[in-house]
């Protein structure tokens, strides 16, 4: 089911948004105050931060980021190594690689000034549909509509959207792109955007609040606070693995950098097996490990979700007295690891063996 607004209606939304917004915006370090230029740069490098994690996460990312290469060409100067690094903890690596990648990009082929079309941005690596409609509208002010979650979900709840997602974001962009003015369609963008996060919300909408609620359909009805409808979700399989734990004579971890396409691509990690489905933790093959020693295995397990599957980790640790870079890895001091860049299930495999060990 969904409710079509009437013409004259849907023609003041635009309005009574933007009054909402010159009054309600939120402050966040990335975005332009009234009556400045949105920085393309800072719209890109939150937007691609943003994706798949909190704002409140985000903040001392973005923050460090900009100290560290305050333009897009200091950041395309930077070893990839080191990005990895001030990226650690905000996960979905991939990202960090594609924004090292555009930076170097935009620097090359296009003078360090970010292209100022949808079509333009979306050559860009890293910048796919939603991304490029984000900084055309916010740092272009262009016509475009970057469609998140608090878009799908305002839209769902103004229309009464009642099919489930994930099949109905067709239609929710649909009609997201209807209602998109020509004027301050960047304000008009992260003024939905804040409708959504602030009072929209997923659970317990601020309906007497809302700028659009008087032709509200979900409100109306009553069904707003259970849209966007969601389809059942399929259960996660689990994988399983061993992560090994070694020490040399100083007190340094041995560690090694991981392939730099697939999961965690490029990252530094504590070396495990393959982490498989079909993994038996019970059988422990002495070929697994990355260095000869006298392993024992730990008490406990280390667990952590990524997007399509839980982990299992079982923990073996030793102790060696040779410290060369066998088997292509580095000894890093214990002392300095939050340096290391290590991912967040790494840092829980690091934590279980301090605590264990």
């Amino acid at each position: 089911m969904v409710t079509p607004l009437k013409t004259a209606s849907a023609r003041r939304l635009p309005g009574a948004l933007l009054d909402w917004y010159d009054r309600n915006r939120r402050h966040l370090p990335w975005r332009a105050a009234p009556g400045e230029r949105a920085d393309p740069y800072r719209v890109w490098l939150s937007e691609i931060m943003l994706q798949q994690t909190t704002v409140v996460t985000v903040g001392p990312y973005f923050e460090r980021f900009l100290t560290l290469w305050p333009t897009v060409t200091d950041l395309a100067e930077a070893r990839l190594e080191d990005v990895l690094v001030e990226w650690a903890g905000l996960g979905y690596y991939a990202r960090a690689r594609n924004l090292h990648k555009c930076a170097v990009v935009v620097a090359e082929s296009h003078g360090g000034r970010f292209p100022e079309t949808e079509a333009g941005l979306r050559e860009l690596p890293g910048i796919g549909v939603y991304t490029a409609a984000a900084i055309g509208a916010i740092a272009f002010d262009q016509p475009a509509t970057p469609v998140d979650g608090n878009f799908e979900r305002v839209m769902a709840r103004l229309h009464a959207v009642e099919a489930p997602m994930p099949g109905a974001k067709p239609l929710l962009r649909e009609l997201a792109e209807r209602l998109t003015p020509n004027h301050r369609p960047g304000d008009y963008a992260q003024a939905v955007m804040d409708l959504g996060a602030t009072v929209c919300t997923p659970r317990k909408p601020k309906c007497m609040i809302c700028p659009w609620s008087e032709v509200c359909a979900g409100r109306i009805a009553g069904i707003a606070e259970s849209l966007p409808a969601k389809s059942p979700k399929k259960a996660k399989p689990t994988r399983r693995g061993t992560a090994f734990w070694c020490l040399n004579k100083d007190n340094d971890v041995f560690l090694r950098r991981r392939p730099s396409s697939g999961l965690l691509g490029g990252m530094m990690e504590i070396p495990s097996t393959e982490w498989r489905e079909d993994a038996d933790l019970g059988a422990f093959e002495t070929g697994d490990p990355p260095l000869p020693a006298r392993w024992r295995e730990l008490p406990g397990m280390v667990r952590h979700t990524f997007t399509h599957f839980h982990l299992e980790l079982r923990v073996m640790a030793a102790r060696i007295e040779k410290d060369g870079a066998e088997a292509g890895g580095v000894w890093h001091p214990i002392a300095n690891l939050g340096r290391a860049g290590l991912p967040t299930v790494m840092t829980k495999i690091a934590r279980h063996a301090l605590k264990h060990g």
